[in-house]
């Protein structure tokens, strides 16, 4: 690999132009279909366009402050040194391929991603989980580097850290890059967008590039046929199977609330229930009350 261009004191604007060149870690999971918060559809509208986006939120500046930190975490673990890299690598081999690395590590062909994670998606990173986006990034790490392996330290707040270590597997490799470079050629290239996947954030790019409606124009929707008979049986199965839900939910409902108490009793005894509110007759059959079953054994 080599550097493209040295980040210390590259204002943001530029470093966001020369990232709108080539295919980014942060591109890879999007491209793949990984990422639940970016699409192909969008990076194929950043890459060609003249806009310079400059986005950025809380989350992206706590990650930003906590970057420090958590590379410091990760040095106390595994007495590893590790140091900035400063620049924008580009792969020589494949020089579509660029990459920003949070940290190098000193000794080593080896890298380092920090993450900060909420703990309400701590469960992505149990029983060794990585999510597939930030895999995804890694792997176009080690694609542009050539290094042997790459680590990802992530600071679950308030809980741990988490610390894996990612060992170059050609073959993934191989694979990721004939799929960016498959991106680029067949839609950045020639721009044709890829086709929007139904998540949410094609939705907000679709509605960011036609904010301004016009209202005078008329367009022949005789091609789109096909798509909107589609649209409709599919709406037509939705809603069917809604109503196939309710009734099943309705049907479960009666029968739970007709079963005598003592069954209730017995059931709750010797196992688990799932939390629900049962219907318990009183003596005399005039009125009742709920009940709420507990998970826990009794």
């Amino acid at each position: 690999m080599k550097r493209l261009v040295s980040t210390l004191n590259l204002p943001k604007e530029d470093w966001l132009r020369y990232r709108k060149c080539g295919i980014t870690g942060t591109d890879a999971g999007a491209i793949l279909g990984l990422n639940p918060y970016r699409s192909a559809f969008q990076v194929y509208h950043d890459k060609i366009s003249d806009t310079i986006e400059n986005i950025d939120n809380e989350a992206m500046r706590q990650g930003r402050d906590l970057e420090d930190y958590v590379a410091q975490r990760f040095s106390e673990e595994t007495g590893f040194k590790v140091r900035r890299a400063n620049a924008i690598y580009q792969s020589e081999e494949h020089p579509l391929l660029l990459a920003d690395f949070d940290r190098l590590i000193v000794g080593q062909k080896a890298g380092l991603e920090c993450k900060t994670v909420s703990p309400f998606s701590a469960d992505k990173w149990a029983d060794g989980k990585i999510p597939a986006h930030y895999l995804a990034q890694v792997d176009h790490y080690l694609a542009v580097s050539g290094f042997d392996c790459w680590y990802v330290a992530a600071l679950i707040f308030g809980r741990e850290l988490v610390i894996h270590k990612i060992v170059t597997d050609k073959q993934v490799l191989s694979d990721l890059i004939d799929e960016e470079e498959r991106f680029w050629t067949n839609h950045v290239v020639p721009q044709i967008p890829p086709a929007p996947n139904g998540c949410e954030c094609d939705t907000q790019q679709i509605n960011q590039m036609y904010e301004v409606d016009n209202r005078d124009k008329t367009a022949d929707l005789s091609a789109l046929h096909g798509l909107l008979d589609k649209r409709q049986e599919l709406s037509d199965q939705i809603e069917q199977m809604e109503q196939e839900k309710t009734a099943i939910e309705q049907q479960s409902s009666c029968k739970c609330r007709m079963l005598p108490m003592a069954q209730h009793r017995a059931i709750r005894y010797r196992g688990y229930l799932p939390k629900a509110s049962v219907w318990i007759p009183n003596a005399c059959g005039k009125s009742s009350r709920i009940f709420s079953t507990s998970t826990a054994k009794m």
